[in-house]
């Protein structure tokens, strides 16, 4: 129930102070609002990455390590997303509407030989970023006096991932690769309490500092027929291996403001620290591809992530097992017709369900979504080096109305740009 109390109050107060807030709502549970954590490329195609190996030499696959068969160029990647979230909840017919714009995704990816490649990626993986003043005017039954009592939620901070992707290429079908996933920030939630015949604020702070260190290993197969050009893919992926630990620091105390929002006359009421393994559980994904080479390709694929367990306000807050199905694929309809811009344009296309792990009052906040892009290729690039600018657009939704929770429709725009060519290597000739 104390769960259920709380939220109530997060839902409220977002729409009370809507402008105070980050893209979700229920980014205030668990590690923040996560973001998608592959390219452009990928998102655009409803998120498959597991069976999918690039016809072209300058993408590199970091979603499964092991499909990077055909990259032979050195690239780089910038890529930024612009996050439109429409919110409505039927508590007093409310609507609302936020947005952001950040960097999301850096990469560097390069051919070591004809079998072994690398590949270096920046990008946030979560973020919380909000601010809930709740508000309601309590009468004493007995006096008539009234009194207004105020909570107030806030939370900050961004959990970023740093990853070195490894992959080998046992023969012309098989490939084998491993990714390390680097994960650092801190996260701040805090939940004050007042009322104004108090002279203190009981503030219930939560500080999540995280260093965690995991491994993804991966592998793929691809059969192509000679005679017919078409190629059919499976692959596989596993994310597990934590070897540090998430620090969660909770304090229960009463204090008050002076000027400029500094605490004074701090009592502490309770204290304690304690620390999680299981911050990114084990992740496990499927995937199966059909395709006809540089004309056209498609994939679906299955992703399962084990619950967990998180700190939130002193307490455990238990996340299910969660599941996510996609499908998604491209089209090229002609690269060598030169009379048409338009012809030598990849456009990619997908769609995605996603069973969420949160639960609230017995809702599963669950997602899904479809999505597009296309990569415009550079004047200079070619079937052999595609480089181009990469735009990309999601559509879907988040939540439910039951239960006075809340609906989240969005509209992603990303947009980056992929150069790619023979860099860093020495002329044979000059």
């Amino acid at each position: 129930m104390k769960k259920i109390f709380v939220l109530s109050f997060i839902s409220v107060g977002y729409f009370l102070n809507a402008q105070s807030l980050s893209n979700s709502p229920y980014a205030t549970y668990g590690i923040g609002d996560v973001k998608y954590d592959n390219t452009i490329e990928n998102t655009s195609m409803g998120g498959i990455s597991t069976a999918y190996i690039s016809d072209f030499s300058s993408n590199f696959n970091f979603g499964n390590p092991a499909n990077n068969s055909n990259f032979e160029l050195t690239s780089i990647k910038l890529e930024a997303t612009n996050e439109n979230n429409y919110f409505k909840t039927d508590y007093n017919n409310t609507k609302s509407t936020k947005h952001s714009t950040y960097l999301s995704n850096i990469s560097l990816a390069f051919p070591i030989n004809s079998k072994i490649k690398m590949g270096l990626l920046y990008q946030p993986y979560s973020s919380k970023s909000y601010d809930i003043v709740n508000t309601r005017t309590v009468r004493d039954p007995k006096t008539g006096q009234e009194s207004i009592y105020g909570n107030r939620f806030t939370g900050s901070g961004t959990l970023n991932t740093a990853q070195a992707a490894l992959s080998y290429k046992i023969n012309s079908e098989f490939a084998v690769g491993v990714r390390a996933n680097l994960y650092f920030g801190n996260l701040y939630d805090t939940n004050e309490f007042t009322t104004s015949t108090s002279e203190l604020i009981n503030g219930y702070e939560t500080k999540n500092k995280i260093k965690n260190l995991n491994f993804t290993l991966g592998t793929s197969y691809q059969k192509l027929n000679t005679s017919t050009d078409k190629k059919f893919t499976l692959g596989a992926t596993a994310t597990f291996g934590n070897t540090s630990n998430m620090v969660s620091e909770y304090v229960n105390s009463t204090y008050y403001y002076t000027e400029g929002d500094v605490k004074a006359g701090q009592s502490i009421i309770e204290s304690k620290s304690t620390s999680s393994k299981n911050l990114l559980p084990l992740q496990a994904s499927l995937g199966i591809g059909y395709g006809s080479e540089n004309q056209w390709f498609l994939s679906a694929q299955l992703d399962y992530k084990k619950g967990e367990t998180i700190s939130y306000f002193g307490n455990t807050f238990d996340f299910k097992d969660s599941y996510r199905v996609s499908a998604g694929g491209w089209y090229l309809p002609n690269y060598n017709n030169f009379r048409s811009y338009f012809s030598r344009v990849v456009y990619r296309y997908g769609a995605f369900y996603e069973k969420g792990n949160l639960e609230i009052a017995g809702n599963n906040i669950n997602k899904f979504g479809v999505s597009a892009g296309v990569l415009l290729p550079f004047k200079t690039s070619s079937i052999t080096r595609m480089s181009g600018l990469e735009i990309g657009v999601e559509l879907g939704k988040r939540g439910t109305l039951k239960d006075n929770l809340i609906n989240q429709n969005f509209v992603n725009l990303r947009v980056g740009f992929n150069f790619a060519d023979k860099w860093f290597r020495k002329s044979l000739y000059n």
